[in-house]
């Protein structure tokens, strides 16, 4: 296969690559930039993208692989609801459902045609964690839900935006559902903007290249494609699988096993979890949108350096058995999706150290603890925030894993402690690494991230999603295992309540939650 393009214009295309990315990451820095709420614009919790007016993926930021995935299916649902041809400038279409291209309900996806001269030549899209929609607990992240209908508000693609204006019934039904609701319209309005200027930069790129703009576009998914189709074949043919398990699914106790099988020939990969759980009554199920991350990462993986587009998912067969974890039926349970694709993804990288061992790294913690607290402080004011705890990296041949960091699909920043202080009357005590929990061996893994928060005043309800409770992450070639999470309440009179990997409670001023995640495995044996 070769790539599509006349030889006179070979030089115009490292042009187009570059000036796509820089405005795919211009668009992330205006979603973040311009965002309400600290989970978006504090840990970056949003994800930019452009595609092509078939749907296909053109450029993403480098940004959040688990929300970057799940663009392209958001995307697709869009196209299969709504005529491209009758779309019109100034529209915008949003959808939050799990089951038609979304991944959890708070995750808010935009998506906006672009035209020139009335032609469509592409679509912008946007997507935000929303500090809450409804649903039975504040933040909308309940870690005992059984149903999707506990969780919040449900929105398939619908149509938002008219000559550029978010439609009023549309606001008034958030308004009404969100227990924040000026933060979850000033975070859409973020959406919007971004997805405008990533639309007036694609206008300018096609002005510029005329004629021959949907070529080279085109050209660059070619690219990738035989650049990802080279490194496979660069590799040795074979088939390997992984086991991994989450600690358990939120409502009962038992762990949720997670399995891939990899099987890689020619230049062809397919990976297949059948042989993972059936879908849970807990809310760790990951709909197919949110696993396409996994892969995605995985796949973008083998060729870092290609033009960043749908190219390097043309080699990929995925297979997600239907009513599975990573597939689960309506009305499922989904918002702890995250921590499944972790451990998806990290099964992937486990498979794959099996098929080409030169690759082989210990195994990332696998935890992005979410915490939400919301609650009323001493003088009668509301607040709630939510923020992403990392943990560490895997060590590998060529050293140490990183230390407090968010690992693979979770591209999360820790939020300041300046931002959880100003925002809520929640005092930090203590930040710092969990010491030691990094897994030894000739390469350490990098350790976890140790937080104690203290209520300051008032009074207020947390919702805690964390895994690696029990299930510690696996060390390579020798290497130790990682110390497990661990999370409690320390009361105001002293006594001392232990927390579980999915736990909601309430807390009364001077009371205490300590946080220490998961450190990553280690890598070779000790010399």
């Amino acid at each position: 296969m070769t790539v599509r393009l006349p030889s006179a214009l070979m030089p115009r295309l490292e042009p187009v690559r570059l000036t796509l990315q820089a405005a795919a990451d211009r668009m992330q820095d205006s979603l973040i930039g311009g965002a309400y709420s600290a989970i978006a614009r504090e840990a970056g919790d949003g994800a930019a993208a452009l595609f092509l007016p078939d749907g296909r993926l053109l450029v993403q930021a480098r940004s959040l692989p688990l929300l970057l995935g799940s663009l392209i299916p958001a995307v697709e649902a869009v196209l299969k609801q709504f005529s491209a041809a009758a779309m019109r400038e100034g529209e915008g279409y949003l959808l939050n459902d799990p089951f038609m291209g979304g991944t959890h309900l708070p995750d808010l996806t935009l998506v906006r045609p672009v035209f020139l001269r009335d032609i469509l030549i592409g679509f912008t899209a946007a997507s935000l964690h929303h500090q809450d929609v409804g649903g039975i607990t504040p933040g909308s992240i309940p870690p005992h839900a059984t149903s999707i209908f506990q969780e919040g508000l449900r929105l398939p693609p619908v149509q938002s935006h008219r000559d550029d204006r978010l439609d009023p019934v549309l606001k008034v039904l958030f308004e009404a559902n969100s227990r924040t609701p000026d933060l979850l319209l000033g975070d859409l309005s973020s959406q919007w903007s971004a997805t405008s200027m990533g639309g007036r930069e694609l206008q300018q790129l096609a002005i510029r290249e005329g004629e021959y703009f949907p070529v080279l576009c085109n050209a660059l998914i070619d690219q990738t494609e035989i650049l990802t189709r080279q490194a496979l074949l660069s590799c040795p043919d074979g088939i390997a699988s992984w086991k991994d398990a989450l600690d358990s699914d939120g409502v009962g106790d038992e762990p949720v096993p997670i399995r891939v099988t990899l099987e890689k020939r020619g230049d062809r990969l397919r990976i297949d979890f059948t042989g993972s759980a059936p879908q849970t009554r807990g809310p760790v199920n990951a709909a197919p949108a949110a696993v396409l991350s996994a892969a995605l990462y995985f796949m973008r993986s083998l060729v870092p350096d290609a033009p960043n587009n749908a190219g390097c998912l043309l080699p990929l067969d995925l297979l997600l058995p239907e009513g599975s974890v990573v597939n689960p039926r309506w009305p499922a349970a989904v918002n702890a999706r995250t921590g499944t694709v972790k451990l998806a993804c990290n099964a992937i990288i486990g498979a794959w150290s099996r098929i080409a061992p030169d690759t082989a790294v210990a195994a990332n913690a696998g935890v992005a603890a979410v915490i939400a607290f919301a609650g009323k402080s001493a003088d009668g004011r509301d607040f709630a925030l939510t923020e992403v705890v990392a943990s560490g990296a895997g060590a590998h041949a060529g050293g140490d894993g990183t230390s407090g960091v968010s690992t693979d699909v979770s591209n999360a920043r820790n939020t300041p402690i300046e931002i959880v202080e100003a925002r809520t009357p929640i005092r930090i005590e203590h930040y710092g690494f969990a010491t030691d929990s990094g897994g030894g061996g000739r390469h350490r893994g990098g350790d976890g991230l140790r937080r104690v928060y203290r209520l300051a005043d008032g009074s207020g309800t947390v919702s805690y999603r964390g895994e690696r409770h029990r299930l510690a992450a696996r060390g390579a070639a020798g290497g130790a295992a990682g110390a497990v999470s661990r999370a409690w309440i320390e009361r105001a009179d002293g006594r001392i309540e232990a927390l579980g990997a999915k736990a909601q409670f309430e807390w009364q001023a001077g009371d205490r939650l300590h946080v220490e995640t998961a450190g990553a495995g280690g890598w070779g044996e000790s010399e």
